[in-house]
């Protein structure tokens, strides 16, 4: 009954688990160390960095006033980290303000750390000041021996190498005596009974179970070899008496009974697990809803609250005295963070959607014009050799019944996705009627999408493949949400494509009509383009001028007299004009990239000339074409709308915002509406500005340190003489829930930033009103 330990299946199969955990352990423990070392030497260049940005402004300073003395007490104070060997400071013509170094540490692991991470590495800081960002006072040097931190990690890789052999060790000894005691000895006190066991002698008993094996692979082999003694005995005992019989009878009804009740038991243990898990599945559930609740009310915040100053910022600008070459760079600028703030949305719209809390508006609005809109914000994006073309169908309705924000969102994003794969060729945007209501197509010559994937395209965060992910980024999130858009409206998406020459993207929404569609002022004249007949430009003037009752004519020809016979000449070629103005007087209308304009010096010369940007409007090109030909005054650009609410004559309007930029430009929009402006930066100081001064009207920030707003507005509501004091609250959470936890802290009404000046105007007027009235 001796069985050698090597011959022990407790040491055979702890000795193949061990194996297995050693090796499991050892790759894990290297890829540990390789992780360890990729952030290691990631951490040398951005701690170097911090550390440069942090000496930036007084290196920037000493720099500028050319001081010997401070320049030596910075490098001093920056040879102080033990990674840095040598610090310098020069002026502007590269002659040194200061310089400090020391010898490099030296160690016999200095070999392997310099192997790792190099065995020096070298940084330089441009030294610039605000008001001169492109000339440089100087530069400030620092060379680091990355043997300070790769000491540390080669301790650290020692230690992850040293314990992982030191935890299989321990593994393999509490293994082998686990085995032990689970399962070779109970193996041995079976093997032992059955081998001390007589069947023939009186008095026969069955092998008892080892306590705790009832269940497992023991006990079925204790009950088989009960059996086979059993049959045994059965031969041997055939004489018995009846009462014998008997009595083995009942003994096997009990152990028909014991086996059932077991069986019993366990179902009720397998249930009580399952109830168990599906607790716990369920706790999950809530806790991650309201994770991500959090996550998505937070990401809001902290970027519409820099996104807020932005907008705000640039829609003072617009607001003040700027030529027309400002005032269209600031509007792009301005569009640019409109378009930000609705990828923003598109990521919440997606967590509604999602929710199943996806609202949609029914108001009247142009889509001829959003779909303008969005095609000359998005043509900044184009590539160089890219068409961009709006085509409206001049029957499509002036007015229909819809969510204008959604069906911007549908056009946006089909619209980029177009023009980021596109290289060269056309890019199409098609509006047109269709039998459920209007269909929206967006066309281009890019690099198409093979018949496999198409379907793929629309899983979220899915991509064609890894490689059109890499190079032309994205996060696969865009057609996603169209599709789930278009089918939210009772619409539907559809996709024809062929690879390497083009997709075809059709939304079909069913918006009713509400206006049909209004026929332009009529023209006369004679239009004569120099375009390729296969261009955008060229369809969309085939297309619209018939319909304004012109004549139009492509041309492509150099033929003198019928550049003389025309009324208006079109071209969409810069170089083509010079020539065209020397052979006759005729009025010259360019369409091309923005980038492609000609500067007013080059433009007096081809006069009468005007030059518009591609993609052309209808309302740009009418106009256009009406001052050509003289039929309407020329257009001049024209200072965008202001808000022209009229106030109530001198309110007092406390703005409670603890951020900067926010403050600047709430005071900016409440200043030119006429009001005057109390700050205070939170709760406390807003409540002190109160008790002292008096106010018509509070403007609440929501999240603000020492007092937030909401805190802040209940205090507020204590004082009987504040109770009907309006308290509207700015905040740049935009979650679902936010307005009501501002109306149960008290405040009036609600403004999320970031928010137009004609909002903040009409919301202002709104309760001061109230609270004027009798």
């Amino acid at each position: 009954m001796n069985i050698p330990l090597t011959r022990r299946l407790s040491y055979k199969q702890a000795s193949l688990t061990v194996l297995a955990a050693f090796i499991l352990g050892t790759v894990l423990s290297l890829l540990q160390v390789s992780i360890d070392y990729a952030n290691e030497d990631a951490s040398i260049n951005r701690e170097i960095h911090a550390l440069l940005e942090i000496s930036r402004t007084p290196a920037t300073r000493i720099a500028y006033n050319i001081d010997a003395e401070l320049a030596h007490e910075l490098v001093l104070g920056l040879l102080n980290s033990p990674a840095i060997v040598r610090a310098e400071i020069l002026d502007n013509s590269g002659a040194s303000l200061a310089s400090v170094n020391r010898p490099r540490q030296d160690s016999r692991y200095r070999l392997v750390s310099d192997f790792l991470f190099g065995s020096e590495r070298q940084f330089e800081l441009p030294l610039l000041t605000d008001h001169a960002p492109q000339e440089a006072l100087g530069q400030l040097r620092l060379e680091v021996d990355t043997f300070a931190f790769g000491s540390h990690f080669l301790g650290r890789a020692l230690l992850t190498m040293a314990t992982g052999f030191v935890r299989s060790l321990l593994l393999s000894l509490i293994l082998l005596v686990l085995f032990y005691f689970m399962l070779t000895k109970p193996l041995v006190s079976v093997i032992r009974a059955i081998s001390e066991r007589d069947p023939s002698a009186p008095g026969r008993q069955k092998l008892q179970c080892p306590p705790g094996h009832e269940q497992d692979e023991i006990g079925v082999l204790v009950e088989v070899t009960n059996q086979q003694l059993s049959d045994i005995a059965k031969q041997i005992d055939r004489r018995l008496t009846a009462e014998e019989r008997l009595t083995q009878y009942l003994g096997e009804l009990e152990t028909v009974i014991s086996t059932r009740t077991t069986e019993l038991k366990a179902s009720n243990a397998r249930l009580t697990h399952s109830n168990q898990e599906l607790e716990k599945s369920r706790s999950n559930a809530l806790q991650m809803a309201q994770a991500r609740a959090a996550f998505l009310a937070s990401m809001s915040h902290e970027i519409r609250t820099p996104l807020s100053g932005l907008l705000g910022m640039l829609a003072l600008t617009l607001d003040s005295p700027l030529n027309a070459e400002q005032r269209q760079q600031l509007s792009i600028a301005n569009d640019s963070g409109t378009v930000l703030l609705e990828l923003l949305n598109d990521i919440l719209d997606l967590s509604k959607i999602e929710a199943g809390q996806l609202q949609l508006e029914h108001i009247p609005f142009d889509p001829a014009k959003l779909a303008e809109e969005t095609a000359s914000l998005l043509s900044q994006s184009a590539a160089k050799d890219v068409e961009l073309t709006c085509l409206i169908d001049p029957q499509l309705p002036s007015l229909v019944l819809g969510d204008p924000t959604r069906v911007r969102q549908i056009i946006s994003n089909l619209l980029s996705n177009a023009l980021k794969f596109t290289h060269s060729g056309r890019v199409d945007l098609r509006l047109s009627n269709s039998p459920s209501g209007i269909r929206i197509c967006v066309q281009d010559t890019g690099i198409g999408i093979s018949t496999d994937q198409q379907a793929k395209i629309f899983q979220p965060f899915t991509q064609a493949n890894i490689g059109t992910a890499r190079q032309y980024g994205g996060t696969g999130l865009g057609l996603t949400l169209t599709r789930t858009l278009c089918e939210a409206m009772h619409g539907q998406l559809s996709l024809t494509s062929e690879e390497h020459r083009g997709s075809q993207f059709c939304a079909e929404l069913p918006l009713a009509e509400q206006q049909p569609a209004t026929p332009p002022s009529p023209l006369q004249g004679r239009v004569l383009a120099l375009l390729d007949e296969h261009s955008g430009l060229a369809e969309l003037l085939a297309t619209l001028l018939p319909s304004w009752g012109l004549h139009y004519q492509l041309s492509d020809q150099q033929n003198t007299e019928e550049y003389i016979s025309a009324d208006v000449l079109i071209s969409a070629d810069p170089a083509q004009l010079s020539e065209l103005r020397g052979q006759c007087s005729t009025p010259l209308l360019l369409v091309c990239r923005y980038g492609d304009f000609l500067d007013a010096e080059q433009a007096s010369t081809l006069e009468p000339f005007t030059q518009l940007a591609r993609p052309v409007t209808r309302q740009q090109l009418q106009q256009a074409l009406g001052q050509a030909l003289q039929q309407q005054p020329s257009a001049q650009p024209t200072p965008p709308p202001t808000a022209s609410i009229a106030t109530p004559q001198h309110s007092t309007i406390l703005l409670v915002e603890d951020n900067p930029v926010n403050q600047l430009v709430a005071k900016g929009m409440l200043a030119k509406l006429g009001y005057q402006v109390l700050l205070a930066t939170q709760g406390e100081e807003a409540l002190a500005r109160l008790a002292s001064e008096a106010v018509d009207l509070v403007l609440m920030d929501c999240n603000m340190p020492v007092m937030d707003g909401y805190e802040a507005t209940r205090r507020i509501r204590q004082n009987a003489a504040w109770q009907h004091l309006p308290i509207i609250a700015l905040t740049a959470n935009a979650m679902a829930d936010e307005r009501e936890r501002c109306r149960a802290a008290g405040m009036d009404d609600y403004l999320a930033k970031p928010f137009r000046m004609e909002q903040l105007a009409a919301l202002l007027k709104q309760w001061l009103t109230i609270k004027a009235a009798p």
